[in-house]
Parts: structure tokens; sequence; C-alpha cells
């Protein structure tokens, strides 16, 4: 099977398809890497054509919080869970519990989170049947819903992103173009409003962009026409892949630093033209890495204070990505991979050298 032999290519360890009768559960969880820990990634509902496309988006995902959860820092590795399904109508709380239980069944390898057409009320029903999930609301300790402090990290990766670009990280007076109008973009055009810079919003949801438009002076534009305003920064808060051969040339802007998630369609080929054209990208996974920050900081005890600083620490990773770019003259995507992948080398490194000298402690033994 061709997906299998990428998988194996990648370096997945483990991809468990999940499915009850009773419920209507179809899901996929791809755990990528536990490296420096268990591996945590959320939970993604959506009605996908096929199987084989879900499961291409399951890996996609998981290998994508592998190196979200490296670069922030955190002791954890990286998955995915996909449910196939219509959000609006195919939920059921048997549904949820009964992925609780696949999920107890992996015995802490995996943690379980809100994610796209998932919410926490979802999340308090894997916890019925798993102490494996973070961002409820029913546990002791838990965090809640990401998306404000997912917002909050874009908002400090924008900063960095016009400091590097302006000269100056003040968003005050910035022409803020916003693609999307969910939770992560309404709560990062708060952040926007709240300092000062002008905003350009456009979604699909006509209720979603009246409520920016209100509450903080946005001026909305067709879908179709965000990648043609002259802004300073682009802020895909939306669908991935929508930076590419066709939507690239369009761009009117300085930088671009959003939330979601495989903005690039091509990593290699659309850095590339991005750096070609000066425009300087925040990548997505770096920028965005605040909500999976917070739900991270329940494995220790929520603590909201401590969490919150963490999250502060996405303006100076940014930062060295566009270090890193500068100096080894790559793209801003593939710095963000090297660091993110020198984490995860340096803790085989000390298990390598755990495992030579407990050898080398053996053979004296005997």
């Amino acid at each position: 099977m061709k997906l299998f032999k990428e998988m194996m290519n990648e370096d997945f360890e483990q991809v468990v398809f999940c499915h009850d009768k009773n419920s209507g559960l179809k899901a996929i969880i791809a755990i990528h890497d536990t490296t420096l820990g268990p591996a945590l990634g959320g939970c993604r509902m959506w009605p996908y054509d096929s199987e084989e496309e879900a499961l291409v988006d399951a890996l996609r995902l998981a290998k994508g919080m592998t190196y979200k959860n490296a670069a922030a820092g955190l002791n954890i590795g990286g998955a995915k869970t996909v449910i196939i399904g219509d959000p609006k109508k195919d939920k059921s709380e048997a549904m949820f519990r009964a992925l609780g239980r696949y999920i107890e069944g992996l015995n802490g390898r995996y943690i379980t989170a809100e994610d796209v057409g998932t919410t926490t009320q979802d999340m308090n029903e894997i916890f019925m049947e798993t102490n494996f999930v973070t961002g409820t609301t029913d546990a002791k300790g838990a965090s809640g819903n990401p998306s404000p402090v997912t917002a909050l990290g874009v908002y400090y990766a924008m900063k960095r992103t016009a400091k590097e670009a302006f000269g100056s990280d003040s968003l005050k007076d910035k022409v803020i173009s916003i693609q999307g109008a969910g939770n992560v973009a309404s709560g990062l055009a708060k952040h926007l409003h709240d300092e000062g810079a002008k905003i350009i919003v456009t979604d699909i949801n006509q209720d979603a962009i009246d409520r920016m438009v209100d509450n903080y002076g946005a001026t909305a534009v067709k879908p179709e026409d965000i990648y043609d305003q002259e802004a300073d920064i682009f802020a895909p808060c939306a669908l991935g892949g929508i930076l590419n051969d066709d939507t690239i040339p369009r761009l009117k802007v300085k930088a671009i630093c959003g939330s979601s998630n495989n903005q690039l369609l091509d990593i290699n080929k659309h850095a590339e033209m991005l750096k070609e054209r000066n425009i300087i990208y925040a990548p997505d996974f770096i920028a965005n890495a605040g909500g999976v920050i917070n739900v991270a900081d329940e494995l220790k005890g929520y603590n909201s204070e401590r969490a919150l600083e963490k999250v502060k620490t996405i303006y100076d990773q940014i930062g060295k990505v566009f270090e890193i770019s500068e100096l080894e003259n790559i793209t801003t995507a593939k710095a963000a991979d090297r660091l993110a992948e020198k984490r995860i080398d340096s803790m085989l490194n000390v298990r390598g050298n755990f495992l030579h000298s407990e050898k080398h402690a053996v053979v004296e033994l005997v």
C-alpha cells in the first residue's frame, strides 16, 4: 500500500483505525513521534470525501504537531486524531465516549485535545472514558477552550514578524488582512484592535464577519479578494494550502503570520517563492503554538500564569527562526524545521549516550 510506505518513510510510530458500529465512529489516530514524551495533538472532525483523504490529513497534521511541540520547547511528542463526519450533524456523546475508549487503550502514548470541528463539550465526553484528554471543563485543573491562547500566541508572533519586516514590533496603524473570522481569528483581531491596527477580514460565514466589523471596526471583503488587498501583514486563519502558485503572486504585503496549519501548499517550493518576493513568512507551527502550550501545561497541573508566560516565548522562537534563516540563507520554513529537529536530535543523543553508558556498566559488572 502506497500510503503505508509513506508512513514508514516518515517514521510514524503508530496509526490506529477506530470504528464503533453503534455510535458510527470512524476515526484515525496517527502517532508520529514520542521522542520527547507522550504524543499530544488535537481531535479534528471533518466531512472527508474518502478514508484515504482522512488518513493523509491525519498523517500530515500529526507530523506537524511533532515539530510544533518540539519547537515550542515542550516535553511531548506529536500526534493527531481525525474523525470522519460532519461536526454540525453527526456528533453524539456515544461517539466521543467510544473514541475515549480507544485513546484509553493506548495507555498514555497519546493525549488528545480540541481541534477544528470539536469543542470543550466533546472533550468532556471523551473524559468520561479516559484521563488522557486536555482542554476539558469538567476535569479539575483543566484549561478549557484553547482558542484564546492560540490567538494570543499568534499576536506575539505577529509583533516579532513586524519587527523583522518594519524595524519595530508596534502594530499601531498597521493594516492586517485576516483570512477567517472564527474563534482564533476573532481573538487575534481583538488584540490587534486594542493596539490600534486596521483590520481587513473575510470569511464564508457572514455572521462571523459582521461580528468582526461591529466589534473591531474591520473592513469586510469577499473571500476571493483577500489576496489582493494592500496590507502590511496577511494573517491566514482559516484553511491550509492557501499559499500557492495562484495566490502568492497576488499578495501585496510585507509579511505573513497567521494561525492556520499547513499554509504552504508545497513547503519547499512556496517558501522559496515568498523568499524571492521578499515576503517574510512566520512559519505556522511556530506562530500557532499557543493553544498546545496552554493545554500541555495541564500535564503538570494547570497554572494559567505559568502557561501564559510560556506562550510569550513564541515571540523569541519566531526571532530564532528569522536568525537561522538569515545565517544559513534558507527559507524560514526550513529554519523552523531545523529548530524543531535540533531539539529532537538532542534528546535522541541524550538517550543514545545513556544507553551506551548503561551497556558499558553492564559489561564492567560482568
